[in-house]
């Protein structure tokens, strides 16, 4: 921002992710207004600018402006077209827990996936829904460890409210894509041959599949509860969304009714979350590959794949994959299902470690957490060929790998 003859200079320092405060430098002998000296660090993201406007003194507004911008520009239609280059996405984490009822949730992996053009699963464009709210539900204030605090009761509910929230977008949106070509009616769970979702255990996968069939039931204007899906159901006709999270009697209803739409559109992704545990960042993309192991090419083939990502604090999607329609030998879809056929194997090649054996690890990774000047114990020869592992951090925490042969 250029200087203003005679007059104080507003000088903002702003990034994407912070503004360092706002400061009065008066030019002159002249002081400035009381309580202007406050440089502060809020971080708003984008908003952080005007975050700080709310915080000038009286009679205090704007005297210039200068705006930069960069010497080059592209066109962006041109740059949405593709260049001919693929992306690669790695997702990985580590879920561990303190002893307790959460420990056996636990689990870790990592998924990566090749992005680019001629996929055989392609987002589908304008099918998304959103819900992000603020809450404690799960966090790790405590750096000195790195097991969690959880509010397992709070967790539930706050995920269970971001499914229907998100559902009800994505519904709403399906319709209106669906009313501008023409056709008018609901959008239902029978829309969706496939659902996956992030599976902090598998329990509540199948309390979610209870939980989208009741947003159906209560979007139906007139759903038949004598026969069929809906059979039994005319208790709940009534019943609030809000007020029915801790209700155990609508989840057993509802459960039990949506019990052959779990079978069928949503056991055979639990595979990994099964046998592996939790994944955290890699949960639903997990649950994705188990599907593509467990299903054939055929029966995959022209399918939507609905799928629902959560993540605590917090922020969840619902957006659909379409699988395409050459389920031909040598297809895309063909090669990409026949790269995961190894997946059950792989699962069953691992070595079986006790639960004192565990315990142990456990204890152990509690010990040398943060802590320099050390080598970890364990042998190379439990891992699979080609991993990484850690061998050494040393005084300066300096991190030193090596690789088993593949």
């Amino acid at each position: 921002m250029r200087a203003v003859d005679g007059a104080k200079m507003l000088r903002l320092f702003g990034r994407a992710a912070r503004c360092w405060g706002v400061r009065w430098a008066p030019s002159g002998p002249e002081q400035a207004p009381q309580g202007a000296q406050h440089p502060m660090d809020t971080q708003r993201a984008c908003f952080s600018s005007t975050a700080r406007m709310a915080t000038w003194p009286k009679e205090v507004g704007i005297l210039a402006l200068e705006v930069y911008f960069p010497a080059q520009y592209v066109e962006q239609e041109e740059l949405e077209q593709y260049d001919g280059r693929y992306a690669v996405v790695v997702c990985g984490d580590i879920a561990v827990y303190a002893t307790g009822n959460a420990r056996p949730t636990g689990g870790a992996g990592a998924v990566a996936m090749l992005v680019g053009p001629n996929a055989p699963l392609v987002l589908e464009r304008g099918l998304r829904g959103t819900h992000m709210e603020h809450a404690y539900d799960f966090y790790k204030p405590d750096l000195a460890s790195e097991y969690p605090v959880v509010d397992g009761q709070l967790s539930i509910q706050c995920y269970l409210r971001a499914l229907d929230r998100c559902y009800a977008v994505y519904r709403r949106k399906a319709e209106s894509q669906w009313q501008q070509a023409g056709t008018k009616r609901p959008f239902t769970l029978e829309d969706f041959k496939f659902i996956i979702f992030h599976t902090p255990f598998c329990k509540l996968v199948q309390k979610s599949v209870g939980r989208l069939l009741l947003n159906d039931f209560l979007a139906a204007p007139n759903p038949d509860t004598a026969a069929g899906l809906y059979k039994g159901l005319q208790n709940f006709r009534d019943v609030k969304l809000e007020d029915t999270y801790t209700s155990k009697e609508v989840e057993k209803a509802f459960q039990a009714a949506s019990q052959e739409i779990f079978n069928q559109k949503t056991k055979p992704s639990l595979l990994l979350s099964s046998r592996n545990g939790n994944m955290y960042t890699p949960s639903m993309y997990g649950c994705l590959a188990s599907l593509l192991a467990q299903c054939s090419v055929r029966d995959l083939a022209g399918s939507r794949i609905g799928a629902f990502s959560y993540g605590s604090g917090l922020a969840a999607s619902m957006f659909s994959l379409r699988v395409s329609q050459d389920a031909s030998p040598d297809s895309p879809l063909d090669k990409l299902v026949s790269s995961l056929a190894d997946l059950p194997a792989r699962l069953d090649a691992r070595k079986r470690v006790a639960p004192q054996e565990f315990a142990e690890i456990m204890k152990q990774r509690e010990e040398t957490h943060h802590l320099p000047n050390h080598a970890p114990r364990g042998s190379p020869e439990d891992l699979f060929p080609g991993t990484w592992y850690l061998t050494r951090v040393d005084d300066k925490y300096r991190r030193e790998y090596a690789r088993k042969p593949i």
